[in-house]
């Protein structure tokens, strides 16, 4: 049943999205800068400080892959509450859990917040602000990328005073403040509860049988594993290059500025490329030299390596959301389909800060990390060219003709 009352404050909503939004990476992004502190404070090794970033990730592919089902018990608006209030208790709970069980414990409890936002997020956007969803969509990415921000730029300075623990654990404040602001902008919002049944002689789509649904699940994998390898191991990196705690999270800082101005930059003329794959290909060329100048020349390069991965990944995060909804017309699907994407992309993505882990604690080093990363960027060019408008429409219309076509099937 879907319940419709008056109409929220777009302005209002659209503050409440971005506030959100900023909640959905510090858990992560925090870590970072901190890590020479746990490792000596927790006796934790580098595949463990990986898992703080995979668990997350990994449940955030979970909690997508079963949005229907999340959208059904909890509701759009509900359920985004509910998970910004747990995100909040996790980061509050890591003062009193400073272990390496605790941040294991915590980071699966913000995992689990931080997947019911992301999973219900894009049908709401999408059924609130309809034709104009990409542009939500990227202020919503632009949230994402400041959160991480500034939580990276200010884990340092801040430890000096809270320690480590009261770093992470005052995140917690921003997220109560979002979930309030949340309520208040949202409660007279379009919203869906349980998704509506199919048309009469169809059956709701199975996106696992299309070739172009793995397509764009890689695609976003890749993007997303390059966003949080980043956010994992450029401080640590940087730290085993030379460079003093303050210098290392400072270049993590400016990147994922560059990555927030650029995906507000997205938000803002995205409209004016109804052909993503120009911006795409530029995205995926800016990553791979970021990362082929991180393998080259990281101390003599290492602000020019930050701007262009922070173009490239500040690109590709939205866009690759954004893909995906110009795949399918109808919010439902929209919501589903981006989950299915989404689900399955940060499932990858979450294997690829644990395996840089594994690579530092084998190898004591991680440029050869940064030249995968930079040969799968590359890569990923082959399939950006073929998201053609012309194939989105195919596509929809496929999606159409084979939930009928089952339907009908299935009725016989």
């Amino acid at each position: 049943m879907t319940t419709r009352i008056a109409k929220a404050s777009p302005a209002l909503l659209l503050f409440a999205i971005f506030l959100i939004s900023l909640n959905l990476r510090p858990a992560v992004a925090a870590i970072g800068p901190l890590v020479s502190q746990i490792l000596g404070d927790t006796g934790v090794n580098s595949t463990i400080i990986g898992f703080l970033t995979m668990i997350p990730v990994f449940l955030m592919g979970i909690g997508a892959i079963y949005v229907r089902q999340l959208r059904a018990a909890l509701g759009e608006r509900g359920g985004i509450t509910l998970g910004a209030l747990i995100i909040a208790l996790a980061c509050a709970a890591r003062l009193w859990l400073p272990t390496g069980a605790g941040l294991l414990v915590t980071a699966a409890g913000a995992g689990i917040g931080i997947a019911i936002v992301q999973s219900l997020m894009p049908g709401f956007a999408k059924r609130n602000f309809g034709a104009g969803t990409g542009r939500v969509i990227g202020l919503y990415s632009t949230g994402i990328v400041a959160g991480a921000s500034i939580a990276a730029g200010t884990a340092a300075g801040l430890a000096s005073s809270l320690d480590w623990e009261g770093t992470l654990a005052a995140w917690s404040l921003p997220a109560v403040l979002a979930v309030l602001i949340w309520v208040i902008a949202a409660r007279n919002a379009d919203s869906e509860r349980t998704a509506p049944a199919p048309a009469a002689g169809t059956t709701p789509p199975q996106f696992w049988r299309n070739a172009r649904c793995w397509s764009l699940m890689l695609f976003f994998g890749v993007g997303t594993g390059a966003f949080m390898l980043v956010m994992a191991w450029i401080p640590p990196f940087y730290l085993e290059q030379g460079l003093d705690q303050g210098a290392a999270g400072l270049l993590l800082s400016a990147l994922t500025v560059i990555e927030a101005v650029t995906a507000l930059g997205v938000a803002a003329f995205i409209h004016h490329f109804p052909d993503r794959r120009g911006p795409l290909v530029f995205a995926l060329i800016m990553t791979a030299l970021g990362f082929g100048v991180l393998y080259t020349a990281p101390i003599d390069m290492s602000f020019l390596a930050m701007a262009l991965l922070g173009v490239g990944i500040g690109i590709l995060f939205p866009l690759s959301i954004i893909v995906a909804i110009d795949h399918v017309d109808d919010p439902t699907t929209a919501g589903n389909f981006t989950s299915f994407v989404q689900g399955g992309g940060y499932i990858l993505a979450s294997f690829v800060p644990l395996f840089a882990g594994a690579v530092r604690d084998a190898m004591s080093d991680l440029s050869n990390v940064w030249l995968g990363m930079a040969a799968g960027s590359l890569l990923m060019i082959f399939l950006a060219v073929r998201y053609s408008p012309e194939s989105y429409k195919r596509f929809s219309t496929m999606l159409r003709s084979v939930s009928l076509d089952r339907g009908l099937r299935a009725a016989s």
